[in-house]
């Protein structure tokens, strides 16, 4: 039979290498709490753009939200992604469609929800998406709750897709145009009452491989004047501020007018963009005023 051992009570070097591992972990936990403060903290701020590839940073070209950053001299995060529309595109209609869920009205219901789960496991595989993680990390950081103003400058790519422009049956259809717009002017008042929304439209665009211009194609949903007309009607009807990029905006008078203000008919270059850039700034300074 085996002799009871008593065990020997714990030294002074047993618990003072205990409390150093406490301490250790408090400390790293706080190191680690300080630093997602100041991250979230970095991501206060005044306005918030959102929209298509005409306003991202194509090549060396400073973006237009960056632009409207230092002529307003307010912080801007910029949301936008190229390829991505004000709707919902999937015909089968999923929330939880990878493509669908970085449209605009998907954004803004996880801004609303406050869960990006759906956009931050999503896997898309189409060209120039390789950015789109790290633009919703960061707006998933973003305290909505004070920032001033949100630009959505969305349309020309939900009249590419032709996607309708309303169902008369249902006006917060997520899969029209306006229905998109609706939704998500919706969900940003509801997150912050007090936001100024300001709706941007489509510029005047051109087809060079098909020699036509948007007065002439039509995608399935209409030609780009109705997007247009229907979302400065939409604006009026929700009480929100509009700039108007489409009417009396870009010159095209003749076919060569293109190169005036674009590099290929649609993504303006330096010279569009600072015309951009300068008519938004001059309508937020204006109406503030």
């Amino acid at each position: 039979m085996r002799g009871y051992v008593k065990k020997k009570p714990p030294g002074r070097q047993t618990i003072a290498y205990g409390m150093a591992a406490v301490l250790a972990f408090a400390l790293l936990y706080l190191a680690t709490f300080r630093g997602r403060a100041e991250e979230v903290q970095q991501r206060q701020v005044q306005m918030v753009a959102f929209g298509d590839s005409v306003f991202t940073d194509i090549g060396e070209m400073t973006a237009i939200p960056d632009r409207l950053s230092g002529l307003l001299d307010m912080s801007v995060y910029n949301a936008a992604m190229g390829g991505t529309c004000a709707a919902r595109l999937e015909t089968e209609r999923r929330l939880d469609y990878a493509k669908g869920s970085m449209s605009l009205v998907g954004l803004t219901r996880a801004i609303r929800a406050k869960d990006f789960d759906v956009q931050q496991t999503a896997r898309i595989q189409d060209s120039n998406t390789e950015r789109f993680p790290e633009t919703v990390e960061g707006l998933s950081q973003v305290d909505f709750s004070r920032v001033e103003t949100v630009l959505i400058q969305q349309g020309v790519n939900d009249y590419h897709a032709g996607t309708p422009i309303e169902n008369p049956e249902d006006p917060y259809d997520e899969y029209t145009y306006l229905g998109a717009l609706r939704s998500a002017v919706k969900d940003l008042r509801r997150t912050n009452p007090e936001i100024r929304i300001v709706l941007v439209t489509p510029t005047y665009t051109w087809y060079l491989q098909t020699d036509q211009t948007c007065e002439e194609a039509d995608n399935g949903g209409g030609r780009l004047e109705e997007y247009v007309e229907a979302e400065l009607a939409l604006a009026r009807e929700l009480g929100v501020e509009t700039v108007d990029l489409y009417h009396d905006f870009f010159s095209h008078e003749e076919w060569e007018d293109w190169a005036l203000y674009t590099m290929d008919g649609i993504h303006p270059n330096e010279t569009g963009r600072d015309k951009i850039a300068q008519r938004i700034a001059q309508i937020l300074e204006s109406e503030k005023d």
